[in-house]
């Protein structure tokens, strides 16, 4: 072909969207037509002589080269996909049309950018599986590790966190927070200042570059990341959280595509969340007393046969307190029912603060509570523990503008001492207050062992 003809063909190549590309057999770049540089960025005098493998994404290098001889050994390859990376650092997809010259001893490919359908085809299929996750991920924690999964496929998500904004509190929390420096922060204030609180309180997206995360005047978490992004989580027209990835190297940044992906799957991922959060409360609401927030006679017994079994299989000593307001009904009939439930709240309180954080409390009357304690050392301890509930309870509440004093009475049944099942130990506990109650009150009882009789057990306080 003469020179003349050739130069026509270039042009007629240059005119194409399509890239064209010729390489040896080394897989070095012989000839690359005009669209190269729109597709993969570099211009064609960038590339010549270069190796074609080291522009490949890494992560498809080697099925790169497996393709690459099979093509060699004369088999073409009409359809074959990877990726490259851009020289602006993006990553783009290619679909391949390939096939060897033995003649010319050259491979000539045919590269046409997909990177547009695959983001949708990615973005279709993250809508679905959000979907799917909102409906089989048992609780909330497994909601996000699903999500954080999900977008992971959609871009660069190594450092990824879930903020929530309670507007009860005016508070940021960090539910889910992956990150490969830092830990999860604590709740702040949404005048906080951070990006994270930023985000939620305007509303708006946030693609922060190295400049910008070099002011100092906006702090983040993960405090020399170098890249940042994040969108607000919107649902019913309200700002419920936010998205976030960072990253802490040049090599993994994000740009505007990448917001829009991450845009695109924030609705959808924000009615998940607050599906799911809603069953939650749900939840609590069906498991919980609705005035103190305590457990409520199901949760409870679920929770006490639990422990009874464990106890019966392992060993070990528990305890069920039975306590009882004394006098309540004057409370409530001197100063009204409303104050009457503010002083049910606040015992309420005041008995989980007496207690150790694995011990289970529950309101299973009008001013009737329980209590089980699990993991003792002797069953005598029990004793110690209502003692301090007992004189815990005995200073008095300020509510109403006054100051309200009560008193409890409070019965005691261990395991296996007094009964091995609930419904033993719940009679044993029951039968021990009220006798507290008939001598007056403001008093710790022990149950009676079953062989003896109700006036022997031990009074104390």
């Amino acid at each position: 072909m003469d020179s003349q003809k050739f130069s026509s063909l270039e042009k007629i190549m240059d005119l194409l969207w399509d890239a064209i590309c010729v390489v040896d057999v080394e897989g070095r770049y012989l000839f690359v037509n005009a669209a190269y540089e729109r597709i993969f960025g570099y211009p064609p005098s960038e590339v010549l002589g270069r190796r074609m493998i080291e522009l490949v994404h890494p992560e498809d290098r080697d099925l790169t080269m497996q393709t690459v001889a099979a093509i060699m050994d004369g088999h073409p390859q009409p359809h074959f996909q990877n990726r490259y990376i851009r020289k602006d650092g993006r990553v783009v997809h290619i679909m391949w049309s390939a096939r060897w010259s033995e003649q010319d001893r050259v491979r000539i490919a045919v590269a046409r950018d997909i990177t547009s359908l695959k983001r949708a085809e990615a973005m279709t299929s993250a809508l679905h599986a959000i979907s799917e996750a909102a409906h089989a991920a048992d609780n909330l924690p497994a909601l996000y590790e699903e999500i954080h999964h999900i977008i992971g496929r959609l871009l660069p998500a190594e450092n990824f966190f879930v903020a929530l904004y309670d507007a009860r509190r005016h508070e940021v929390s960090f539910p889910y927070f992956v990150d490969e420096r830092d830990d999860a922060p604590p709740p702040q204030s949404l005048d906080s200042g951070t990006l994270a609180s930023e985000l939620i309180r305007t509303g708006q997206p946030l693609l922060l570059t190295p400049a910008q995360l070099a002011d100092p005047s906006r702090p983040l978490h993960g405090a020399d990341a170098l890249h940042w992004l994040g969108v607000p989580l919107v649902t019913q027209g309200n700002v419920i959280g936010a998205l976030v990835v960072q990253s802490y190297s040049d090599a993994t940044r994000y740009t505007e595509a990448d917001q829009e992906l991450l845009q695109f799957v924030s609705t959808q991922v924000a009615a998940a969340i607050e599906r799911k959060r809603a069953e939650a409360r749900l939840h609590h609401i069906a498991r919980h007393d609705p005035l103190t927030d305590l457990a409520n006679r199901d949760l409870f017994y679920q929770q006490f046969e639990a422990a009874l079994d464990n106890a019966t299989r392992f060993g070990g000593n528990l305890a069920l307190l039975y306590i009882d307001l004394d006098k309540f009904k004057q409370v409530n009939d001197q100063y009204g029912h409303h104050v009457g439930d503010q002083l049910l709240c606040a015992v309420a309180q005041r008995i989980r603060s007496q207690l150790r954080e694995g011990d289970v409390v529950g309101r299973v009357g009008g001013d009737e509570f329980v209590v089980l304690l699990e993991h003792m050392q002797a069953p005598a301890d029990s004793v110690a523990v209502a003692e301090k509930l007992r004189v815990a309870l005995n200073e008095p509440f300020p509510l109403a503008e006054r100051s309200l004093h009560v008193s409890i009475s409070i019965g005691i049944a261990t395991f296996p001492l007094h009964g091995e099942d609930a419904r033993e130990l719940t009679r044993a506990a029951d039968d021990a207050m009220y006798q507290v109650k008939k001598g007056g009150g403001n008093r710790v009882r022990v149950a009676t062992q079953p062989d003896r009789h109700a006036d022997e057990g031990a009074i104390f306080g």
